[in-house]
């Protein structure tokens, strides 16, 4: 008997805990958020809800809710911040994965400058400006705040992308007479398609989730979700605050599947080469 127990790995009891400890942390938080999302009635010291329902969905996505509009606003405003990433990141991308600039890794490093400091006094300065040429409380301001942030994502990645697609294809279809454009477009662009795409989806939840750049630029005439999410979280409304946060992670938890399948290993390497 005491030969069996010797030969028991007891390492699965610590790593049963750590493990289960990660998953406490990870989805406590989900299941809570779930719980306020359907509780009617729930207050200390009970820990579960006294009653469920969905009255407070009816009030979050009632005309007076500002659900709809919040939504609306947030996908049209992440969809243009994604085209304009995009319109910008590709031709850059291109231009630092394919020609030996000067100063290349300074130019990296140049996007990054948006992430050093504290955004709320980037967005303060930014609102003043905004302010004094019209644009503050406009769906054009808060898509150019957040390109500003969607850049980094872009640019990195797209660089990456075309990084990790041969140059030698590309030579190859000019070697059989094919224009550099038609080049880039019916090669290099296809096989750097996934990558750009996982850029496109990055930028997109960037921008869904952006509140201080939303609040300093377009509160109170552009109404987003995490406007509406913070509203309502700071009035001890916490179901509506719930339901709220559920919407903005639907996508979040669909678009990061979607990063999962097609940013492959080999474009993720070439990051910041």
């Amino acid at each position: 008997m005491s030969t069996v127990l010797a030969r028991l790995d007891w390492w699965w009891i610590p790593r049963g805990v750590v493990l289960g400890l990660l998953a406490f942390v990870i989805f406590g938080p989900l299941a809570n958020l779930l719980l306020w999302a359907l509780a009617e009635k729930w207050y200390f010291p009970h820990a579960l809800p006294l009653e469920y329902g969905f009255s407070y969905w009816e009030r979050v996505f009632s005309p007076r809710g500002n659900a709809v509009e919040s939504l609306t606003n947030s996908i049209v405003v992440a969809l243009l911040t994604v085209m304009l990433s995009l319109m910008l990141a590709i031709p850059a991308g291109y231009a630092l994965a394919r020609l030996k600039l000067p100063l290349r890794g300074l130019i990296l490093l140049a996007f990054l400058i948006p992430q050093a400091f504290p955004s709320l006094t980037v967005y303060v300065n930014i609102a003043r400006l905004f302010y004094a040429v019209g644009l503050n409380g406009t769906i054009p301001g808060v898509v150019l705040v957040h390109t500003t942030h969607g850049l980094v994502y872009a640019v990195w990645i797209a660089t990456a992308a075309f990084a990790a697609v041969d140059a030698e294809l590309e030579e190859a279809a000019r070697s059989i007479g094919a224009s550099g454009l038609a080049a880039f477009r019916d090669v290099t662009l296809p096989l750097a398609a996934p990558g750009l795409l996982a850029s496109a989806i990055f930028v997109f939840l960037e921008s869904l989730d952006e509140f201080t750049g939303s609040y300093f630029v377009g509160a109170p005439d552009v109404n987003m979700l995490p406007l509406l999410l913070y509203t309502a979280g700071a009035g001890g409304n916490y179901q509506i605050a719930s339901i709220t946060a559920l919407l903005l992670l639907i996508p979040s938890i669909g678009f990061m599947l979607v990063v999962e399948r097609f940013l492959r290993v080999d474009v993720l390497a070439r990051v910041g080469r």
